[in-house]
C-alpha cells in the first residue's frame, strides 16, 4: 500500500522520446506506421494460421500465440504514447500507471515463455520426428501455451506489487514513454534496494532461466542436425529454425540489456533508447521475419488472396 506521508503524486509526466515541438509530429507518424505494421502483420499471420489447415500444426499454434501476445503487449504502450505526440501535457494517473505496468510486463514475460516453448517445439521436432505428434499433442500444447501466459501474469503482478510499494513524494516527472520498472526507480524517493533485488530474482526465472532453456534447446537440436547425412534434409532442419532464432536474439538481446543491468550503470536516455528497439522495432519486424522465411507461410498467403501457389 503506499503511505499518505510519503506518496502525494496522483499521476506521473512522460517526457517520451523528445521533447523537442519541431519533432512530435514526426515521431507521431512514424510510430503510427509501425503500430499499424505491428497489428496488421501479425492478425494476418493469425488469420492465414486460422484459415489454411495445413498450418494446424504445434508449431504454427505458439506463433499465434506469439502474434496474439505481440498484439496485446505493443497495444499496452503504443495507443498513450501516440497521444502523447501531440498533447501538451503528456500525463497518466497513478492508476493507469499502475495498470500499464503489470499488463506491459505480463505480455513481456508471456512472450518469454512462449519462445522458449517454441524453441522445445523445433526441438522434438527435429530431435525425435517419429513421436513429435505424441510428445506435442494437442493437450500438451495447450498447457505450454496457458503455462506461457499465466507466468506473466503471475510474475507481473509480484514485480508491480514491489515496484509500487516505493514512495515517489513529488518527484512524478519519468524521463520514458511508458511507465517501466527501471525508469520508476529512477522517480522514487525513497530506497529501492528491495525492489531492485526483486526485479533481479525475478529476471532469474523470466529472463535467464528461458534464454538458458531455448539455448540448450538449440545445442540439442545443432548436434541432432548434424548426424542427418545429406546436406538437404540439414538445410531444411535449419531452416525451419531460422526464423524462431533470429526473433529471440532481437528480443532477449535488447531486453537483457535492460533489465539485467544495475541501475548506477543505466540511465534514462539508454532505457528509452533500448525500449524503443524491443517495444517498436522488433514487433513490427517479426511478421516480417516469419512471412518471408517461412514458404508454408506464404503459400497460405497466396492462397487466401486467390492467387495460384507457386512450386
Amino acid at each position: 500500500m503506499r503511505s499518505s506521508n510519503l506518496t502525494s503524486v496522483t499521476e506521473f509526466i512522460l517526457l517520451g522520446l523528445s521533447s523537442r515541438p519541431d519533432l512530435q509530429l514526426h515521431l507521431f507518424l512514424l510510430f503510427l506506421l509501425l503500430y499499424l505494421m505491428i497489428l496488421l502483420g501479425n492478425l494476418i499471420i493469425i488469420l492465414l494460421i486460422l484459415k489454411d489447415s495445413r498450418l494446424h500444426t504445434p508449431m504454427y499454434f505458439f506463433l499465434t500465440n506469439l502474434s496474439g501476445i505481440e498484439v496485446c503487449f505493443t497495444s499496452c504502450a503504443y495507443p498513450q504514447m501516440l497521444i502523447h505526440f501531440l498533447a501538451k501535457r503528456k500525463s497518466i494517473s497513478y492508476s493507469c500507471c499502475v495498470i500499464q505496468f503489470y499488463t506491459f510486463l505480463s505480455f513481456g514475460i508471456a512472450e518469454c515463455y512462449i519462445l522458449s516453448v517454441m524453441a522445445y517445439d523445433r526441438y522434438v521436432a527435429i530431435r525425435d520426428p517419429l513421436r513429435y505428434t505424441v510428445t506435442m499433442s494437442w493437450g500438451i500444447c495447450g498447457i505450454l501455451a496457458a503455462g506461457s501466459w499465466l507466468g506473466g501474469f503471475m510474475f507481473s503482478a509480484v514485480d508491480t506489487v514491489a515496484t509500487f510499494q516505493l514512495s515517489f513524494c513529488q518527484e512524478n516527472v519519468i524521463n520514458h514513454f511508458v511507465c517501466e520498472m527501471p525508469a520508476l526507480l529512477h522517480v522514487s524517493c525513497t530506497d529501492t534496494t528491495q525492489a531492485e533485488l526483486v526485479m533481479h530474482v525475478l529476471c532469474i526465472f523470466t529472463l535467464l532461466c528461458p534464454i538458458t532453456f531455448i539455448t540448450l534447446s538449440y545445442a540439442h537440436i545443432i548436434f541432432a542436425v548434424l548426424r542427418i547425412r545429406s546436406a538437404q534434409g540439414r538445410r531444411k532442419a535449419f531452416s525451419t529454425c531460422s526464423s524462431h532464432i533470429l526473433v529471440v536474439t532481437l528480443f532477449f538481446g535488447t531486453i537483457m540489456s535492460l533489465y539485467l543491468k544495475p541501475k548506477s550503470l543505466s540511465s534514462p536516455e539508454y532505457n528509452k533508447i533500448v525500449s524503443v528497439f524491443y517495444v517498436a522495432f522488433t514487433p513490427a519486424l517479426n511478421p516480417l521475419i516469419y512471412s518471408l522465411r517461412n514458404k508454408e507461410v506464404k503459400m497460405a498467403l497466396r492462397k487466401l488472396l486467390g492467387k495460384p501457389e507457386v512450386t
